[in-house]
């Protein structure tokens, strides 16, 4: 390790209730790029135990299927990582690609999605963002107007609003400040993909907000995906993917075929010293 790696104690725990046995899959396990940073497997573990097997989806997220039974049910992981502790790079000025020559995997994430309407939103991103210089300063430029125009708001969270219901709300969560600054890039033709993940205080003064997930999103700038948080619209330490997609809607942390009540929900990633 070098002098300014850190090691990061991270995990969750979902406490559900449910009236009947629910088939469910869950995206909790962090991502593959990062596995060769963590110091034991994060695997899954539930209360009761049920069996479990996992696959790759179109993404390359790891997927866990089970079925958990009727009653009451939890399911979580934990793990320590080990981190740079430095904070998210910055790519170079420029580089945005014309769209014929971008790479293949790129091209789906310049398309509207479930959460991110880009016919709805083309207009007012161009009017907004036509004259901000291509590339890295245009993208900024989307997360410093998304940072500033949604107030952030945990009693307002839903999880059904869009982007463009983010843009005429101007209040949200994370999620929201991530599919509307997706929505916007798509619009101006950069490729942009929804992240999920943790994200600790690790670097930050306090107060601190309880344990949540956090949404940020990648942008295809120069000839890589570079990180970008409208949320928190400054780089940041100690952030460690789960998983990724077109919207929320490709990486449900939980998706549950059936009825359940969360009944309890517990986040933590706090640096080891």
């Amino acid at each position: 390790m070098s002098a300014s790696d850190i090691r990061i104690k991270l995990g969750c725990r979902f406490n559900l209730s449910l009236q009947q046995p629910t088939p469910m899959i869950a995206l909790l396990n962090v991502h593959f790029s990062r596995a060769g940073d963590l110091e034991f497997p994060d695997h899954l573990r539930s209360v009761p135990p049920v069996p479990l097997s996992a696959y790759r989806d179109g993404f390359g997220n790891w997927c866990t299927r089970l079925v958990a039974p009727a009653g009451a049910f939890s399911i979580g992981a934990e793990a320590i990582i080990a981190d740079s502790g430095l904070p998210d790079a910055r790519p170079p000025e420029g580089g945005q690609v014309a769209v014929e020559a971008l790479p293949d995997e790129a091209l789906v994430f310049l398309l509207g999605s479930r959460y991110c309407e880009t016919d709805v939103l083309s207009d007012i991103a161009w009017r907004l963002f036509e004259h901000t210089p291509p590339g890295s300063a245009r993208v900024q430029a989307i997360c410093d107007f998304v940072h500033r125009h949604i107030r952030f708001d945990y009693l307002a969270a839903r999880a059904t609003r869009s982007a463009a219901q983010a843009y005429a709300e101007a209040q949200g969560v994370c999620r929201d400040y991530a599919h509307l600054a997706i929505a916007f890039c798509r619009c101006m033709n950069i490729p942009a993909r929804y992240c999920t993940g943790y994200l600790g205080d690790i670097g930050m003064e306090p107060p601190y907000a309880p344990g949540d997930f956090a949404a940020w999103m990648e942008v295809w700038l120069g000839d890589r995906w570079w990180v970008y948080d409208p949320r928190n619209n400054m780089p940041r330490i100690g952030r460690v993917l789960v998983a990724r997609g077109r919207d929320a809607a490709d990486v449900p942390l939980i998706h549950s075929f059936g009825a359940n009540v969360l009944t309890g929900f517990e986040v933590w990633t706090d640096q080891i010293d």
